[in-house]
């Protein structure tokens, strides 16, 4: 029995800046579990992923960090290119490889308290798998691949599919402002929250870029800084990044509010720096004091 398992897709990232162009692996299953290897191994953490036959190296350097892995077989390995303007809080994607979608006979003998979901597309997860593990641990989704699909190779946006079936074995829905405005039609966070709290899911989670964030949980709202970056370099991952610090915090009893806090921080140090969090828990209680 694990504190956090988490699953989704091990990608190959092409990330365009105006700065310059970088190749590195991506995902939110990359990045937690990169990130949660940084932490102190308080918490219990599994990894499950997809690529294909060729692209197993960046899973044996998460293995070699300590990480328990299971890699599961695929036809492709999913292949993104994510594109930055001037404003780093927009992009433009393209995905030039998929990998094959998980199953219910994939997750089927897993055990965790917590099962983080890192959609990447629409059809990374069935209602079916969700409802699965619902049965065995609270399910926590990142709700951003459910609404995009992929058509020739653009990420064009999509609507939330079984949202309602889906949304009632959710336990942990994160989303940010855009996504927001998709699955409840409103630009105000704590309507949005509410909304998606009453189709059953406990903690509500939206982040709000430079604007910091919003928690609803227990019917409590949590408003959550957005500390400054010494420089913005790359967003990509971000949402990784503080889903990471906030399960993290999560499973070792923190309050919605700390654990909040403790996910802003991590974020601003990755903000930092392309690539995922790197920094020490130090780095992390660094900024929090400095922000109070």
């Amino acid at each position: 029995m694990y504190d956090i398992c988490s699953i989704g897709h091990i990608t190959r990232d092409k990330i365009i800046t105006p700065e310059k162009t970088v190749f590195m692996a991506g995902g939110t299953s990359f990045y937690m579990s990169r990130g949660i290897s940084r932490l102190p191994r308080r918490v219990s953490y599994q990894l499950v992923t997809k690529v294909g036959e060729g692209h197993r190296g960046e899973v044996a350097k998460i293995k070699a960090l300590g990480i328990d892995t299971i890699c599961l077989p695929s036809r492709h390995t999913v292949y993104f290119e994510n594109s930055y303007g001037a404003d780093s809080n927009n992009r433009t994607q393209r995905v030039l490889a998929k990998a094959d979608a998980f199953t219910v006979d994939d997750v089927s003998s897993l055990n965790a308290k917590i099962f983080h979901l890192g959609s990447l597309l629409a059809d990374d997860f069935s209602p079916e798998v969700v409802e699965c593990l619902a049965e065995k641990g609270t399910v926590s989704i990142d709700v951003q691949g459910y609404l995009r699909e992929v058509v020739g190779q653009d990420v064009r946006a999509t609507a939330f599919r079984d949202r309602d079936r889906i949304l009632a074995c959710t336990g942990i829905l994160k989303l940010n402002e855009h996504e927001m405005r998709v699955i409840a039609d409103s630009d105000d966070a704590r309507t949005v929250a509410r909304d998606i709290a009453a189709r059953g899911v406990s903690e509500v989670v939206i982040t709000l870029g430079s604007y910091g964030s919003v928690i609803y949980a227990g019917g409590s709202f949590y408003d959550i800084p957005a500390y400054r970056p010494r420089r913005v370099v790359d967003t990509t991952g971000c949402g990784d990044t503080f889903s990471t610090g906030y399960l993290y915090c999560r499973s070792l009893g923190a309050s919605p509010d700390e654990a909040g806090r403790y996910a802003a921080a991590m974020c601003t140090l990755k903000l930092e720096h392309s690539g995922p969090f790197d920094g020490t828990e130090e780095d992390i209680k660094e900024i929090l004091k400095n922000e109070k």
